[in-house]
């Protein structure tokens, strides 16, 4: 039985001329050789299966090649071309910095570093996945990274450039590996088909190339892969079938349905798409993928950006001709919201079925049905009025309170205006003054005063104040009950408080309506009005040096002063 040697490792690079998508990178290390400019640290970044180490190996073996060719080549010939290709060299060397990745593996590399090459120039040390290296092996490799001997190059290889720390990064020549292009890996692939004898259809190869997202290992495995399912016959059928993946005509045929209006024929098809096997997820993100195509297709400008070819490149031009851009732009809109809010619907059906009716009342001119999330500003006042219509005439007269404060007493008994009162204060002090200060001014110019005010009652109302709100709010009672509130006695009406610090004099304050409120009921004085003020001691500045706090003691205690003179302090 013959053994089976899978596409990315038969038909890997072994020159620059066959590295696929690289050019950049190419041209400058060719170049790099041919002047004679090699640096000794080369780090080579870029996502999965994109030809970092299969670059790091023809560098490798480039370089300590004896006869180049004109083309910066190595010629395959000379015994160090053929010791590499048999994988016998001794000029390189290659470390998984994955499974090797302590300070002594870092450690036994430099120890190596020290002998100079048998044949050729140069000893190549290759660290794939450098990026997996610790803290300490890194900082082990500084030194020799930064003064290596003459003969020794560096190549590091790493998916994850923001893992290696600066000062690595710093030692470094550093090249960027981008995504190979899908034109690129499809005519790779068709080549290698070739070879293979495997009669392969364009568009099978396209999809091929699709799933492997720019990476030209992932492309070769599933083409390996799906070989094996088709036979030496490639086909776009099999190809979907085999990688569970929605035939595009699915999308076109809904969008035809969609742009004739024709809700029922998109669900009908949409069933279809389930019944299949199919997740809505995928029709959903399949759709937006769709729809971009479109708008891509739409403008000749950014038709360059539509990675399809042949015929299927052709059939979203010609569909994209039949919609306007406005449409378009609200079916990506609409379709991107069903996107993000799929996984949290509870009925993730029926979400697909309202998207596709929504667009196809878009595609009509119709108004959409509201959703969970409204895409128009037409669709936001449908929910908020289905909730306060009854409310909504309670509002109405509220406007007219505020120039009318004797009428502010009577709406505050239903349950509908609990909401509004906790609101007002904050908005009334802005403003001004509250309606019920406004009253008590009212009552004081028409001589209803209430009864007289004592000492003892304003105390007595105080506590009561403090009982009743000792579980609700905790905080606020314990100032309350360090204060001995009492009457001015320049006005009958006030009374007067004296707190120690403008914190407490804040809290107080935050909750003076609830507080009158009481007070005037309890003591039956409407016209009741409360004066916080702060210590006097508070806002004096206290004594800070040595000086200051003896002179303070000075004057509570003139004793302090002899003291001061017979244990000779030295206190001026």
């Amino acid at each position: 039985m013959e053994d089976f040697v899978v596409s990315a490792r038969k038909y890997r690079p072994s020159t620059f001329k066959s590295v696929i998508g690289q050019r950049a990178i190419v041209n400058t290390l060719k170049n790099a050789i041919a002047n004679h400019h090699l640096a000794q640290t080369f780090l080579f970044c870029g996502q999965r299966g994109v030809g970092k180490t299969s670059c790091a190996r023809i560098l490798a073996k480039t370089i300590n090649c004896l006869n180049l060719g004109p083309e910066t080549e190595a010629c395959n010939e000379c015994e160090s071309c053929k010791s590499f290709n048999e994988g016998r060299s001794l000029n390189i060397h290659e470390l998984d910095a994955a499974s090797n990745n302590s300070v002594d593996d870092i450690r036994g590399l430099i120890e190596q570093v020290r002998f100079a090459p048998q044949l050729g120039k140069y000893k190549v040390y290759i660290i794939d996945e450098v990026h997996m290296l610790s803290q300490a092996a890194f900082n082990a490799f500084l030194k020799t990274l930064e003064e290596p001997p003459a003969h020794a190059i560096f190549i590091l290889a790493t998916t994850e450039k923001h893992k290696i720390i600066p000062t690595i990064l710093s030692r470094c020549q550093i090249f960027d590996f981008k995504r190979i292009q899908l034109k690129d890996v499809t005519e790779h692939l068709s080549y290698i088909a070739s070879q293979e004898g495997v009669t392969a259809a364009p568009e099978a190869l396209h999809i091929i190339a699709e799933k492997g997202d720019g990476s030209m290992r992932d492309s070769l495995s599933i083409f390996d892969q799906m070989v094996s399912f088709a036979g030496k016959d490639l086909t776009y059928k099999k190809v979907i079938d085999n990688l569970n993946i929605l035939d595009y005509d699915y999308y076109f045929r809904v969008t035809d349905a969609i742009l004739q209006g024709d809700a029922p024929t998109a669900l009908l098809i949409f069933d279809e798409i389930l019944n299949n096997g199919f997740d809505g997820h995928l029709f959903i993100g399949g759709m937006g993928e769709h729809f971009r195509n479109l708008v891509v297709a739409k403008n000749p400008a950014t038709s360059v950006l539509l990675e399809k070819g042949g015929q299927l490149k052709e059939k979203y031009v010609w569909q994209a001709a039949q919609y306007p851009e406005t449409f378009l732009f609200g079916g990506l809109n609409i379709l991107n919201q069903a996107d993000v809010t799929y996984k949290t619907s509870v009925n993730q059906r029926l979400l697909v079925e309202l998207t596709l009716m929504r667009l196809c009342h878009l595609a009509t001119g119709k108004a959409a049905p509201a959703t969970a999330q409204p895409t128009s500003t037409t669709q936001v006042p449908r929910p908020v009025q289905a909730v306060p219509t009854p409310v909504a005439p309670k509002v109405t007269p509220a406007a007219p309170k505020v120039a009318e404060p004797k009428q502010e007493y009577k709406p505050e008994t239903p349950p509908q205006a609990a909401p509004k009162k906790m609101n007002m204060p904050s908005l009334n002090k802005l403003m001004g003054e509250t309606p019920k200060e406004k009253a008590a001014q009212e009552a004081a110019k028409n001589g209803d005063v209430g009864e007289p005010l004592t000492d003892e009652g304003i105390q007595k109302a105080w506590a009561g104040y403090i009982e009743l709100n000792k579980t609700k709010k905790i905080s606020l009672c314990s100032i309350l009950g360090q204060i001995t509130p009492r009457k001015s006695a320049e006005n009958p009406s006030v009374v007067d408080v004296v707190v120690p610090s403008s914190v407490q004099q804040q809290s107080i304050e935050e909750d003076r309506t609830n507080l009158l409120d009481y007070l005037r009921t309890q003591l039956k004085h409407p016209a009741l009005q409360l004066v916080i003020n702060i210590s006097k001691t508070e806002t004096q500045r206290k004594p800070y040096t040595t000086q200051e706090k003896f002179m303070h003691m000075k004057e509570k205690n003139p004793v302090v002063e002899k003291l001061k003179d017979q244990l000779d302090l030295g206190i001026d």
